[in-house]
């Protein structure tokens, strides 16, 4: 189950407070990710080997790609567009201004062009979050109530199943998916994370319809087979807050893999040097899916 080939690199010497929401755009062959508690939007061409950082001065729980080349955010105040070119912030929706104490963590474009993203409470209280849908036509509808950390988002291959994560949970949950209207329904637990593993974070899906899931204070990236519930296969990883990952690269080969340095004591950051880097798993094995854009009706 170890594969002990893939070796996760450091893709940047670089390390965010709280690493997420890594996406990569296959338009301009860029890996994009978050720094939540820092409030930045990160940028890098491993071609060109340059590294691009948007402030948006309030926490920034995850982003998605626009058509238009810019970025689709789920932020501290709500959702918004974040500007490529000029790096302005322009606000939408806030479907929790009278919820001060939550924040948006994860979120993810679906394949019929709406963002999904959820929240939680800042101090982490069960139940106080949510999960919300975006609509192309910048309006906001409820998904899920009562959620603690809303985490990991995917949709399996034919788009007839969304995977979800609640964290504390320890298990992926699976809802039939309706494309047209976006709704979820028949919710059944999938995938359960036993104990001692770790806690799932974010994830992603490959061309195998298999599901990577990030697992916090596990140290690793775990690949999982939502039809049996079976792991097979995990990654290490020298530090243990492991959040979220994606395929990138040319050909979507590559495993790229977010990870954090919150609440860790310094005697932890210091055996973890390299807690709230980027890691790359090049030429995995494995191939990933393309990220599905945010289409924007006028």
């Amino acid at each position: 189950m170890n594969n002990n080939n893939l070796q996760p690199e450091l893709v940047l010497s670089y390390t965010c407070k709280l690493g997420e929401s890594p996406v990569w755009d296959v338009k301009q062959q860029l890996i994009c990710w978050v720094d939540i508690l820092k409030g930045e939007l990160h940028q890098y061409s491993l071609e060109n080997k340059t590294h691009t950082v948007i402030a948006v001065n309030q926490m920034l729980g995850a982003i998605g790609l626009c058509e238009n080349g810019n970025f689709i955010a789920a932020l501290q105040n709500g959702f918004g567009f974040i500007d490529r070119s000029n790096h302005q912030v322009t606000m939408i929706i806030d479907p929790e201004a009278d919820l001060p104490g939550n924040r948006f963590n994860e979120g993810k474009c679906a394949p019929d062009g709406r963002f999904w993203a959820g929240t939680m409470a800042l101090s982490e209280e069960a139940n106080a979050g949510n999960v919300y849908c975006l609509q192309p036509g910048l309006s906001v509808i409820k998904k899920i109530t009562g959620v603690t950390i809303s985490n990991g988002i995917a949709w399996s291959i034919d788009h007839s199943i969304f995977y979800y994560i609640d964290t504390p949970t320890l298990e992926i949950a699976a809802y039939d998916y309706d494309k047209i209207n976006g709704s979820i329904s028949n919710r059944k637990a999938v995938i359960h994370i036993p104990d001692g593993e770790g806690y799932p974070d974010g994830m992603t899906i490959d061309d195998e319809g298999m599901l990577w899931i990030a697992l916090w204070g596990g140290w690793k990236i775990t690949r999982w087979n939502p039809q049996t519930g079976k792991k097979l296969l995990e990654i290490k990883l020298p530090v243990s807050k492991v959040s979220s990952c994606t395929f990138g690269g040319p050909r979507l080969q590559d495993l790229f893999i977010t990870t954090a340095m919150k609440d860790l004591t310094s005697e932890e950051l210091r055996q973890q040097p390299l807690a709230g880097s980027l890691f790359v798993v090049k030429d995995c094995g494995f191939t990933g899916l393309p990220a599905y854009f945010f289409k924007i009706i006028d």
